[in-house]
């Protein structure tokens, strides 16, 4: 059976789509970022909790501040890229459930009331939303480049509050000059699916 969505299509979310390392400097724009959201935030998660929060660094003094958290070899990339986006999990994203599932608003406290809980499915979920947010960059025609090579509570500190967990930071933007790395290989069907 074949997939159903264009081959083409396929490329551009998958096959051929690559982390970048390198941007030229067309700006992304607002519009981009708002179509990107409009797309990316039907994505399913658990009880449509929705915890995904992004932080997008734009002015010259908010690259300066993010890039002292990055690691060494990230820091050339968040500095020329055109938009860097913070992606954080919010583990106070209980608040929003009973007008995000407004059937079932008592899953607020019989399942979420404990920080614990709500850090762990906050963490995943928004993990879920990371990886639909980096599909939509790449369905707007933009390259993505996701990183966690850098100082995850000197972000925190920076940019969030104690609610908030970064997971992720994405360089955004149109791919430079030698953007990519080689393909990495990729496991087999039989070495990861698995019929019982």
């Amino acid at each position: 059976m074949s997939l159903v969505l264009d081959p083409a299509a396929q490329d551009l979310l998958f096959r051929e789509a690559r982390t970048a390392n390198t941007f030229t400097d067309e700006p992304v724009t607002d519009e981009q970022v708002q179509a990107i959201y409009d797309l990316v935030k039907f994505g399913p998660t658990a009880f449509n909790q929705s915890p995904l929060r992004v932080v997008l660094v734009r002015s010259a003094e908010g690259r300066e501040r993010l890039v002292q958290h990055m690691s060494e070899g990230n820091r050339p990339k968040t500095a020329t890229a055109p938009l860097v986006a913070i992606l954080a999990a919010d583990n106070e994203f209980h608040e929003e459930i009973p007008a995000l599932l407004p059937h079932f608003p008592q899953a607020k406290d019989m399942f979420f009331a404990e920080r614990p809980v709500r850090e762990s499915s906050a963490g995943l979920n928004a993990a879920l939303q990371a990886a639909y947010f980096i599909i939509g960059v790449r369905a707007a025609g933009l390259a993505a480049g996701p990183m966690t090579g850098y100082d995850a509570a000197g972000v925190q500190k920076e940019f969030l509050d104690g609610d908030h967990t970064p997971l992720m930071i994405v360089n955004i933007g149109k791919p430079g000059e030698d953007a990519w790395f080689p393909r990495g290989p990729r496991l087999s069907y039989d070495e990861v699916i698995t019929t019982v």
